[in-house]
């Protein structure tokens, strides 16, 4: 069509797909690498934790029931299936409780879609090179994010889930590079899996579907791959077309700029950073700012007469709609209830989203005490502080105390330590692995970029069940 709107960026789904193609292991810095390790625990501890609950169970149930070849491993089944298959199941529970890593710009949860695509295509290749699940992590890490960026809030806003949509590229782009696609067939699957794009965001609202989102982004991802290797072509312009492409569709605001902006000189995989709690990271600086005033001023829920909150408009649209028992992950995207079992609780993880919790009468009376609102001054701040939040309590005395933290624990700006992530796993998987076995994980998982034998590690994964 001769009045298609001009192109976004011209050659930049190329341009991503020759620097994921080339990307050797030499060629990651040491602090991605390091990044990456962390991520790869972080990672597995979320699928081995998601593999026990009840929507991954369903996911898992149908696959099975296909009986595809055996080729990959489910994650805590002591059974194979095929990869596109593993990788459905593996992901759905890496991204099954909300405790999965996120790159804070593009809103991406990169390690529960790459870490299954890995180990599934390594087992299927019979690859044992930890360098080279690594190298192809990052490979993931880095277009996927890339993509985010380039999409923005504005897609968000328009109520796409960025882990569905975007994150297809994080999986089309690990896939690629595990099965060695060169820079043609690389672009190919970027441009094919671009159309398999989706994921809406009414489903945080209660639905198990948003679950289910990060598992077809990774199946979609390794299909794109494997069509692609076949010589099967996508949209060449997939990202940057300015009639149908991804980011002309899916965003009404984007920055096609961030998707090759200093490509290779600055890593966005070194950018990740991790959940303490067990809930839509948007709220975790409001959280930790309630939990800090409760603890400075020894005060109890008893004693608070009102909280106020002020955070920005994507964190107000994304959590603070009004609260209903409609399901742990309902309650995982809310706002008022991660308030309010930080106030009884003085955390927010996994016990606090059981389902006999949700409907607490106690929760559901101090919910009322809360209030939340935009913040003009956090709103000027624009999007690198989305996630900002300030917190006044007013005691029932009349006495008002207030913090704010502009930068969530766990962002780069403020980050979670190897050590506090490798705390976060042994505390995440207690409940599916030996004491002996979460060791050996740990050690295995650090040696990953030395290791040229990955077998002991997957076995692990594969056979996750607690035995003492």
């Amino acid at each position: 069509m001769e009045n298609h709107p001009a192109s976004l960026l011209p050659g930049a789904t190329q341009a991503l797909a020759e620097f994921a193609s080339s990307i050797e292991y030499g060629d990651i810095p040491a602090e991605v690498i390091h990044r990456m390790k962390t991520s790869f625990l972080d990672s597995v501890g979320c699928c081995l934790f998601g593999a026990t609950l009840p929507w991954t169970q369903r996911v898992q149930a149908m696959i099975e029931e296909e009986g595809a070849r055996p080729v990959a491993s489910i994650f805590g089944a002591g059974v194979k299936t095929s990869v596109a298959g593993a990788v459905l199941v593996n992901a759905t529970a890496g991204h099954a409780f909300e405790l999965d890593d996120i790159h804070k710009e593009s809103i991406v949860h990169a390690g529960s879609i790459a870490t299954p695509v890995v180990v599934a295509l390594a087992e299927q290749m019979g690859c044992k090179s930890g360098q080279k699940l690594l190298t192809a992590m990052t490979t993931g890490y880095e277009i996927g994010t890339r993509v985010g960026n380039a999409a923005t809030m504005g897609l968000f806003f328009r109520g796409f889930h960025p882990q569905g949509a975007s994150g297809v590229f994080v999986a089309a782009a690990s896939a690629g590079k595990m099965l060695e696609l060169d820079a043609l067939r690389m672009q190919h699957a970027l441009g094919i899996v671009g159309s398999q794009a989706g994921g809406l965001m009414a489903a945080q609202e209660g639905a198990m579907v948003k679950r289910f989102h990060s598992g077809r982004a990774a199946q979609s991802g390794v299909y794109s791959a494997y069509l692609a290797k076949r010589d099967f072509t996508g949209i060449t312009d997939v990202l940057e077309a300015g009639y149908g492409g991804y980011l002309s569709s899916y965003s009404n605001t984007p920055n096609a700029v961030r998707l090759t902006e200093d490509l290779g000189r600055v890593w966005e995989t070194a950018k990740v950073g991790y959940k303490p709690h067990a809930c839509v990271t948007s709220i975790h600086s409001a959280l930790d700012a309630f939990a800090h005033l409760l603890r400075v001023n020894q005060l109890t829920p008893d004693d608070v007469s009102q909280v106020d909150i002020g955070m920005s408009p994507m964190t107000y649209t994304h959590c603070a709609w009004e609260y209903k028992a409609q399901g742990v992950t309902a309650a995982q995207m809310n706002l008022y209830y991660g308030i309010a079992v930080i106030g009884f609780d003085g955390m927010a993880f996994v016990a606090q989203y059981a389902e006999d919790r949700l409907a607490d009468p106690k929760i559901m009376d101090f919910i009322k005490r809360i209030h939340a609102r935009i913040d003009p001054e956090i709103e000027a701040m624009g999007p690198a502080y989305r996630h900002a939040a300030r917190v006044t309590i007013t005691a029932r005395d009349g006495r008002q105390y207030k913090h704010e933290i502009l930068n969530r624990r766990g962002s780069p700006e403020n980050p979670l330590s190897h050590d506090e992530v490798v705390y976060k796993f042994r505390n995440v998987v207690a409940s599916c692995l030996s004491g002996k076995d979460i060791d050996r994980v740990i050690a295995l998982t650090e040696q990953l970029d030395t290791t040229t034998d990955t077998s002991e590690l997957f076995g692990l994964l594969a056979a996750a069940r607690k035995s003492d």
